[in-house]
């Protein structure tokens, strides 16, 4: 999480430390016979760190040690931000105190668990606990885009958000003041260019779209309106409203890799609106967006992760496989109520950090994968141990079966 921030009332925090687990169990509690509807109660609230020392032992995936892992910000810690323990059979939610003066950490703050309408970590404050502030900050800047194309179309006033809203809203603005702004941040000029930021955005463009020449957000001072437009090789400039779901989405996408906000990124379905020869574009743009684990946390490098979900085959074979996590649904039985449910069970390629961790990741079988992405193949035996070299899926699966796959 990003080492600085500041709370509700504009207060500054700093973290201690920044490689962070918090953990939340929840438990139902019905209210009895007289009520159809129960309560969450909390069972356990914890938020501990890592030393860096132990970075190498969870961080599984391919990085660069000296530029990207030895910039997150590794802090010196002996006790968990928010811990649980059971005194006097009650259990007690503690709040460990995380002031950087010269006044100490100070008392931990004790709170009955049973008594708590809601965790521990939604009531922090940069002055006493900023490392769980800034832990709450970054959790809450989690977005779920849902890119609506009615909200991507509209033209913004001059006050609009500067940033994209998660249904594509203020797309227009969001474009505009990357366009415009010169901040200088470390050393790092963003934005004093707007010609620059118009051609990274139609070079971004390009790669779906073949008859692009210009991007650019047009500037209506009587209306007081920004409005996105876009010009084929012909000069002519259409308006966002003209434009197709696509091609919006993908502009969505592409000014958000500009915004350089930190966060986690979800977004469903990317292939929507895509012709099938273009998936590969969508797909490299999100690999963009998320964070470059072989350069150095910065501005221009932010600790950003997409999370994408799919029903595609096409998508499915060109991620590479380290990246790819399957869902389905499994059937469990309660051991003391006997009754049936469904449970979603993820699994990974064989040869993948995900297969290689403490956390047992469970194998998705290669018949299974198979079936996915060619239906019409017949099943084959279970997967063969992966070289170390990154592929994508579909490369994956022709080496193990003699399968080709469309281009």
């Amino acid at each position: 999480m990003p080492r600085q921030g500041q709370d509700n009332l504009g207060q500054p925090a700093e973290a201690t430390t920044t490689f962070l687990r918090y953990k939340l169990e929840l438990a139902y509690q019905p209210d009895g016979a007289s009520s159809t509807r129960g309560t969450l109660k909390l069972v356990h609230e914890s938020l501990d760190y890592y030393k860096k020392g132990e970075a190498h032992q969870h961080l599984l995936f391919k990085h660069v040690v000296k530029t990207w892992r030895d910039s997150l910000g590794f802090g010196k810690r002996t006790s968990p931000f928010i811990s649980t323990d059971v005194e006097g059979g009650k259990r007690r939610i503690k709040l460990h105190q995380d002031r950087q003066d010269d006044k100490g950490g100070g008392r931990a703050r004790l709170l009955l668990a049973d008594s708590l309408p809601r965790t521990v970590l939604s009531d922090t404050n940069a002055s006493e606990s900023p490392t769980a502030l800034l832990a709450r900050l970054e959790m809450r800047s989690w977005r779920l885009l849902q890119l609506e194309p009615t909200a991507l179309r509209k033209p913004d006033g001059f006050n609009a958000p500067n940033r994209l809203g998660v249904d594509g809203a203020h797309l227009a603005k969001s474009l505009y003041t990357q366009a415009n702004a010169d901040t200088i941040h470390e050393g790092t000029q963003i934005g004093a260019n707007s010609n620059k930021v118009y051609s990274q955005i139609t070079n971004r463009l390009s790669q779906l779209l073949d008859d692009v020449r210009t991007v650019r957000v047009d500037r209506d001072e009587k209306r007081e309106l920004l409005t996105l437009e876009v010009a084929g090789r012909d000069g002519t400039f259409h308006p966002a409203r003209s434009l197709s779901d696509g091609t919006l989405r993908f502009l969505a996408l592409a000014v958000l890799e500009l915004e350089h906000i930190p966060g986690v990124l979800c977004f469903e379905e990317p292939e929507n609106g895509i012709h099938p020869q273009r998936i590969t574009a969508i797909l490299e743009l999100l690999q963009d967006i998320a964070v470059d684990t072989t350069e150095k946390v910065s501005i221009d490098n932010p600790l950003r992760q997409v999370i994408i979900n799919t029903h595609s085959p096409g998508v499915v074979s060109l991620v590479p496989t380290d990246s790819l996590v399957v869902a389905d649904l499994q059937e469990g039985v309660d051991p003391v109520t006997k009754i049936r449910f469904q449970h979603t069970r993820f699994s990974a390629l064989s040869g993948t950090w995900r297969t290689n961790s403490p956390s047992n990741f469970r194998e998705v079988s290669l018949g299974k994968l198979l079936s996915y992405l060619n239906p019409a193949a017949d099943e084959k035996s279970d997967l063969k141990s992966m070289p170390a070299k990154p592929r994508l899926v579909k490369e994956y699966v022709a080496e193990q079966i003699d399968l080709e796959f469309p281009e």
